[in-house]
């Protein structure tokens, strides 16, 4: 497209697409993140923070690095942090390099935690995501939605 011609009108296969769009964006995480509170009363939100961390090197994360893995601000993942640290599922940590940051660990109950509630996350995503995708090349769309660009 160039300053001289008007956008193209959106296919109808490309209208359905960017109108189911804010379904999965917002509707989804809702429908997984009530799954998680009412079967394991761990809200998806913190369910994300234990398992960036369980992968982490080391399982800590600085608290910007995890903020952004989780897709929060600091400030929100601070308290996502207070949480489960005072349910002795992470420890917060100074920075081994440095000592005006901090660090989030998980903390081997906090693995405990992430492991018994492995299975309703799992079966949560399946139902709600992955059972409507049949037929569909994951890898492909895997693929294609790890190239839109965000600002991070």
């Amino acid at each position: 497209m160039t300053a001289t011609q008007p956008p193209q009108p959106l296919t109808p296969d490309e209208d359905r697409l960017i109108r189911a769009l804010p379904r999965l964006m917002y509707a989804l995480p809702r429908a997984i993140d009530a799954d998680m509170i009412r079967e394991q009363q761990l809200p998806l939100i913190e369910w994300t923070a234990l398992m960036r961390l369980s992968e982490a090197p080391r399982q800590r994360m600085r608290m910007g690095e995890l903020a952004a893995a989780c897709e929060l601000s600091l400030s929100g993942m601070t308290r996502v942090v207070t949480r489960l640290a005072g349910q002795g599922l992470i420890e917060r940590v100074r920075c081994d390099d440095d000592a005006r940051g901090w660090s989030a660990v998980l903390t081997d109950a906090g693995l405990a935690r992430l492991e018994r509630a492995w299975p309703s996350n799992l079966a949560s995503v399946r139902r709600h995501l992955l059972d409507h995708l049949e037929g569909v090349d994951l890898a492909l769309l895997a693929r294609a939605l790890h190239h839109v660009p965000t600002n991070d």
